[in-house]
């Protein structure tokens, strides 16, 4: 798992380019993909809705045609005497009754042949229970039922459905009108013109196909005539209700859910039959006749796939010599400023690679003269705390020899005089930065013989030194500021103590501890004491120049530490490199 994010990584800017252009190319694909299905959706039900409309219109003056040619055999039948003679007149013999029947089929052949162009049936029939018939036998309901029908009473010319009887034939559409006396106004018989539906829907037949169907609706919604057989003789009050709606907006279509599927509705009222001629087109099934979504998806598919080869090839291209140029950037080991990137591939990482060697180049000088300025202030600062002698320490060190003198104690007084002489040519005299732990241990007995000369021995000082640790390299006054604080802060409340001085080799590193068992003091986590308010009687070095002067010396690991406990006493800790005298000069 590592190694994988470890890879990962190293590719990031591949990765990130690249699935950026994929979403990119992928969105822009689906977008335009449904934009275009939408837009040929759309176009498709404009063209199709006007197409349709016209079709629509073509049928309803067929429609028309057919209604005038039963309007006017209507009005001959109301105007023939010798039809209104037969539904009349009662039967006296068999021979008159046998003229009115020749007389009315002669009459009924003449008003028949205006209407010979359809597939029509009439009947009439009379208040003297005569009917004449031109081929009863395709009705679907027996004369006798037929005058019970509410449609016999009608004055007015009405078309009605009449549905599939038990004997199987065929339903019909049939227009119906009573036969009036004009001059009484009294009802003397009926007629029925009846359309088989099979016949009547050849009006409209050739212009139906898969998914796109034809209703008409009668004023209650009725279906009295369809391509779809299922249909007929059903009540269709959606179908009506969005008819009326088209008629009464005066929109093109309505796009809406009809018998579970979507559909565009497309209506006409046609005031000759009182009915509704309505137009469904089944959306999923011409969309997919029309518009082939799958090849349209799939050749979207074929552009993505090739775009995201192609870009992906690029992408590879572009970062490859970035990401070699990153790799060779990040495993350069820390601080190592000496290894230069190769400069190639493409024009922008190549400005990037001579970027970078430029920089270490600058980088280079700067931290030469860094090193140099730091070396020289560093001495600088050591020289000027060398001569920060306090002159107190000078001047109570030579009282304590004048007195020693008058009290005619010569011998120690020239000993104290050596230790001094000594004690200020290594420190003000010697202009080397650093001393051996020899040399150090002899500036710091001579620094305790002085303090024990004038303020007596109640502190005692012993020293611990490995034999093997004399001749490493330190610091100047790198352990004399603790024993100085040990002897003037560390025993305020108890009469007298012990300071112990140590130095020893532990690993790498060079040991040096002062241990003293004096007041002790609170301490901090992780922080040196402050002691800049107490007084230095022999030099200006504290413990915060100490611990400073190590770091910057020998780097972050290297320093002081201090632990202290009230009434127990206080550890300091030096940590230094091990150096011996010919490692100098690399510092």
């Amino acid at each position: 798992m590592k190694r994988l994010l470890e890879r990962f990584n190293q590719h990031g800017l591949f990765i990130k380019m690249f699935l950026v252009m994929v979403i990119s190319i992928v969105t822009v694909s689906v977008i335009i993909t449904f934009s275009t299905i939408r837009m040929s959706e759309r176009l498709f039900m404009e063209t199709f809705s006007i197409t349709n409309s016209k079709v629509i219109n073509h049928i309803k003056t067929s429609f028309e045609s057919f209604s005038y040619s039963i309007v006017k055999a209507s009005n001959n039948i109301q105007q023939s005497g010798k039809i209104k003679s037969f539904l009349t007149d009662k039967d006296t013999n068999s021979m008159s009754m046998m003229k009115a029947y020749y007389s009315m089929d002669q009459q009924m052949s003449y008003i028949h042949s205006n209407v010979d162009a359809y597939e029509l049936n009439i009947v009439v029939a009379g208040i003297n229970g005569r009917m004449y018939s031109s081929n009863y036998a395709y009705w679907p309901v027996s004369a006798v039922d037929l005058r019970k029908y509410p449609i016999t009473d009608q004055k007015k010319l009405t078309y009605h459905y009449l549905g599939s009887s038990e004997n199987n034939q065929a339903p019909m559409i049939v227009a119906s009108k009573a036969l009036v006396e004009r001059s009484t106004g009294n009802i003397y018989g009926s007629f029925y013109i009846g359309i088989r539906e099979k016949d009547f829907k050849q009006f409209y037949s050739n212009y139906t196909s898969y998914g796109n169907d034809v209703v008409v609706l009668d004023r209650s919604g009725v279906v009295v005539s369809s391509n779809k057989q299922d249909l007929l003789g059903q009540e269709a009050i959606e179908l009506l209700h969005y008819a009326k709606e088209i008629e009464e907006s005066d929109m093109a279509y309505i796009d809406a859910d009809v018998m579970g599927k979507n559909h565009i509705v497309l209506a006409e009222y046609l005031p000759s039959l009182d009915m509704y001629l309505v137009n469904l087109i089944n959306k999923e099934i011409v969309m997919h006749q029309l518009i082939n979504k799958k090849a349209i998806v799939l050749i979207s598919t074929v552009i993505v796939v090739a775009a995201l080869l192609i870009v992906f090839l690029i992408s590879r291209r572009l970062t490859r010599s970035l990401r070699k140029l990153v790799n060779q950037i990040s495993n350069m080991a820390k601080y190592d400023f000496d290894k230069y990137v190769s400069v190639n591939g493409s024009y922008e990482t190549r400005q990037l690679a001579q970027a970078f060697n430029f920089m270490l180049d600058e980088l280079h000088n700067y931290v030469d003269e860094l090193i140099q300025t730091q070396k020289k202030q560093r001495n600088a600062e050591l020289e000027a705390l060398q001569q920060q002698i306090n002159p107190h320490f000078l001047y109570n060190t030579l009282t304590s020899v004048k007195i020693m003198v008058k009290q005619g104690n010569q011998e120690k007084a020239a000993e104290t005089i050596n230790a001094l002489i000594s004690l200020l040519q290594n420190a003000i005299g010697n202009i080397s930065e650093t001393i051996t732990v020899e040399q150090e241990l002899s500036n710091l007995k001579n620094y305790v013989f002085i303090n024990h000369v004038r303020y007596g021995e109640r502190i005692k000082v012993n020293y611990f030194i490995s034999p093997d640790c004399l001749s490493y390299q330190l610091p100047k006054l790198i352990i004399q500021p603790f024993i100085e604080n040990a002897f003037f802060h560390a025993f305020n409340h108890k009469a007298g103590g012990y300071i112990h001085i140590l130095v020893a080799i532990e690993g790498d590193r060079l040991i040096c501890e002062v241990v003293d068992n004096g007041d002790g003091m609170e301490m901090k986590a992780n922080k040196l004491p402050n002691f800049k308010n107490k007084r230095k009687l022999f030099s200006g070095i504290g413990v915060r120049n100490v611990h400073e002067r190590i770091k910057l010396l020998y780097g972050e690991q290297y320093g002081v530490k201090i632990s202290s406990e009230i009434g127990v006493g206080t550890k300091v800790k030096i940590q230094l490199p091990l150096l011996k005298e010919e490692n100098i000069t690399s510092i």
